[in-house]
């Protein structure tokens, strides 16, 4: 079973972290026979309406249970758990979780989806996870929008970037096409004319190395940039 856990909202302008990170260290609470899958970031609308910290994203934990293992409960325990232990004073949480294993998760794609290109509600988010966990935890609760939005888009399988995946903070500047593939990692070119990377081709990641969430698998976009080299396309964005 796969289980998509949804945070948002729960740091402050002055912070040091984001939610990212949050949903980054939920890692080290998982128990045992559970394994991150991935951390994939969201990114939803901007518009005057919508108050946000620095880029209004959210970010969803894809966590993989064995089949047969009755883990949601606890996995939403540990989750309400972490966000109080962790959020910011000033910050409005919010967590929603489900899972693939027994509900259609379709009302909340079509739910991030929309958070994408519209202002919504707390009360939009209420009756899309009205079969789902979902919670505030502090300020205004806000945090419930952009967690739903987050387990939504994630569970389409085809939005977000990964910010954690099969150890992606740990390769270098220049890596091969084949170790990424290692690490499940598929390299793929948008150049017109470009052959496919080749295994030993390398790919240079400017220490910053998030692929895609495309096809419910990690996707890494690249560009060629000489014989045997290629580039991975986006850039860091400052916070701010």
């Amino acid at each position: 079973m796969r289980v998509y856990i949804g945070f948002d909202d729960t740091d402050n302008k002055n912070a040091n972290r984001g939610t990212g990170k949050l949903a980054r260290w939920f890692e080290k609470e998982l128990p045992e026979g559970c394994r991150m899958w991935g951390v994939v970031r969201q990114q939803l609308l901007l518009h005057d309406d919508i108050p946000y910290t620095s880029h209004n994203s959210s970010a969803c934990v894809v966590v993989d249970v064995p089949d047969g293992d009755d883990m949601l409960d606890a996995l939403t325990h540990l989750a309400v758990a972490h966000v109080e232990r962790h959020s910011l004073v000033g910050s409005d949480p919010g967590v929603c979780v489900a899972s693939n294993g027994d509900r259609d998760l379709s009302v909340l794609v079509d739910f991030g989806r929309l958070c994408t290109r519209e202002v919504v509600s707390q009360k939009d988010a209420l009756h899309a996870a009205s079969s789902f966990h979902l919670s505030g935890h502090g300020g205004t609760n806000d945090g419930i929008i952009g967690a739903t939005a987050a387990v939504g888009l994630t569970a389409s399988g085809r939005s977000g970037r990964f910010i954690e995946f099969g150890g992606l903070r740990d390769f270098p500047e220049q890596v091969t096409v084949s170790e990424l593939e290692q690490a499940h990692i598929l390299v793929m070119s948008l150049e017109r004319d470009a052959k496919p990377p080749a295994p030993d081709d390398r790919v240079h990641t400017g220490h910053w190395l998030r692929p895609r969430l495309w096809g419910n698998r990690a996707v890494l976009v690249a560009r060629k940039k000489d014989e045997d080299l290629w580039e991975s396309l986006g850039k860091k964005q400052k916070k701010g």
